[in-house]
């Protein structure tokens, strides 16, 4: 299995588990401490190292420092928290990427240019940190509109960003998304 896969796969696990135990106590604690990652450092918070390094597996660790796997999971994990806030039902679906998402978020030609504008936004972020606070952004629209984004392909998608050779990879599926998903909107309209 490829680093990218045991991403993915150790992300859905960690989702189902948050899914699992979402109306409990220690679920709505488990995802108000996610929530407060938002934006800092794979490991900065010791109250989420269990839910991100229990049982990931070895081959995604860092040495001395976060490895792009590590920052893929957090990112996608305390995201994810955020825009599950308010909401008595899961933001995570299967195979909603996040150009998908993203398109859904322009209801009209007028909303479309001002998304179009957040997306390319992400899409130049240049380091972790960047591209963690320009996604804020983005799921705080989906969350207000109750869009669900496939999380697990989320963190798939941030491993790769961070590598040279796929960052261009990704970022050419979230436009092609966007734009396939916007064109099949308009084409569903006008059928009508």
């Amino acid at each position: 299995m490829s680093r990218s896969d045991m991403v993915y796969s150790y992300t859905e696990r960690k989702i189902n588990y948050l899914e699992s135990i979402a109306n409990t106590g220690a679920g709505k604690g488990i995802m108000a401490e996610l929530r407060r990652g938002v934006g800092k450092k794979v490991g900065e918070l010791p109250e989420l190292w269990g839910i991100v390094f229990d049982r990931i597996p070895e081959e995604l660790l860092g040495l001395n420092e976060p490895s792009f796997a590590e920052w893929a999971v957090y990112t996608a994990l305390t995201l994810y928290a955020l825009h599950c806030q308010g909401s008595d039902e899961s933001m995570h679906k299967k195979d909603i990427s996040f150009g998908n998402a993203v398109s859904m978020l322009a209801e009209n030609e007028d909303d479309q240019q001002r998304i179009i504008n957040r997306l390319n936004v992400v899409a130049v972020s240049v380091t972790q940190e960047d591209i963690s606070h320009n996604m804020r952004r983005i799921i705080q629209l989906l969350k207000n509109k109750g869009i669900k984004l496939d999380y697990a392909r989320l963190a798939k998608e941030l491993y790769l960003f961070g590598s040279d050779e796929y960052s261009f990879k990704v970022k050419l599926s979230w436009a092609r998304d966007f734009y396939r998903c916007r064109n099949n909107k308009k084409d569903e309209g006008e059928d009508k």
